[in-house]
């Protein structure tokens, strides 16, 4: 699937890219992003493949991402309506301001008023809760941002990092409501982070949910950068804020470069195809801070892993899924005894087996 070749975010009008460029390492404000030179060159080598969504935050180096974005457009006339923008809302700007972000209506405003000033365009294509704020009413949420949406300001709503419940109760207050509901739903998901399948993963299908898996290479920890064979210092700046793998990612690692090597891709091509694969997945967000590592995410949209690749690393991930994930099989074979529904074959479960007899 090449970066031109487009899907359908969620139950929506909206085309994307399989990958999303995310713009979270867009100056170095934060002591490890990128020049606003070197963003300006991965921004033109993404539209340049043919990619076409951007994603960004209001808090992502304290506004100066969406700054560097803006910058590059207006320097572009005519090149902002071809591409999809996105940028996030809730994290406060302003110490000492209670309403300087959350999620209620005098914050979601004066936030989008300011994301549209720094990045110097009149709407933003996809407006998302970047996570849960507890103290604002859900249902004022939805409607602020519906209003966004009927004054143009925005053109669609996307949730990120929220329960899964409240994912749901979202949507189903907007559909009672009549008013615009979300397309689609960001959350964290790697061969490291796969715990989203319980719950978040068939909610966001049977809700119409485009899912967009952010770090995908679980902060650098799948890019080939650690190793156990590996001996010498590590480049990566983030460690001082995210750590380093533990014993038990290392194991999934291990058997990721074997996987990479037999494919002839790198372990970080390798990883980010195997998410963007998933059952459920839309679009992928990839970041980087210098253009060899951009280079080497955007070419791995183009990897397919073999089945037996794929069952490797899905057999050394597999995660522990909270309750009622591990009851999956059981309700099956108690429903259709034996049967064969939707493809998926059941047997003939235990207590069947006890007794012929029916009463």
């Amino acid at each position: 699937m090449p970066l031109d070749s487009y899907v359908s975010l969620g139950r929506s009008g909206l085309r994307v890219s399989p990958f999303t460029l995310g713009a979270m390492t867009f100056g170095e404000d934060n002591g490890w992003g990128c020049t606003p030179e070197e963003a300006d060159s991965m921004m033109s080598e993404y539209l340049g493949r043919g990619g076409n969504f951007i994603d960004t935050a209001n808090i992502y180096t304290n506004g100066h991402s969406e700054k560097i974005v803006g910058d590059f457009f207006a320097a572009r006339p005519g090149q902002r309506d071809r591409v999809v923008i996105g940028t996030k809302f809730l994290g406060n700007l302003w110490p000492g301001d209670p309403n300087g972000g959350g999620a209620g209506r005098k914050a979601i405003v004066q936030q989008a008023e300011e994301s549209l000033r720094r990045l110097r365009m009149d709407y933003i294509d996809i407006y998302w809760l970047h996570n849960w704020d507890r103290t604002a009413p859900i249902e004022e949420t939805m409607r602020a941002l519906d209003d966004l949406v009927t004054a143009g300001k925005i053109r669609y709503i996307g949730l990120s990092d929220l329960p899964a419940w409240k994912v749901t109760e979202a949507q189903m207050i907007a559909d009672f409501r009549g008013w615009n509901p979300a397309i689609a739903l960001q959350v964290e998901y790697s061969l490291l982070a796969r715990t989203v399948e319980g719950e978040y993963i068939p909610m966001a299908q049977q809700l119409g949910l485009g899912v967009m898996p952010w770090s995908p290479l679980r902060n650098g920890f799948l890019s080939g950068k650690f190793s156990r064979r590996s001996t010498g210092a590590v480049d990566a700046l983030r460690t001082v804020l995210v750590g380093e793998p533990m014993e038990a990612d290392y194991d999934v690692i291990d058997v990721l470069e074997t996987v990479a090597a037999e494919a002839g891709v790198s372990p970080a091509a390798a990883a980010l195809s195997w998410v963007h694969n998933r059952p459920g997945v839309t679009s992928t967000l990839i970041g980087a801070r210098r253009m060899d590592q951009l280079t080497t995410n955007l070419d791995a949209v183009d990897v397919r892993l073999t089945e037996s690749q794929t069952e490797a690393l899905d057999k050394v991930s597999t995660p522990r899924l909270n309750f009622p994930a591990g009851y999956a099989k059981l309700s099956l074979d108690l429903a259709f005894a034996g049967t064969t529904v939707d493809g998926v074959p059941s047997e003939m479960s235990h207590l069947l087996k006890q007794s012929a007899v029916r009463y």
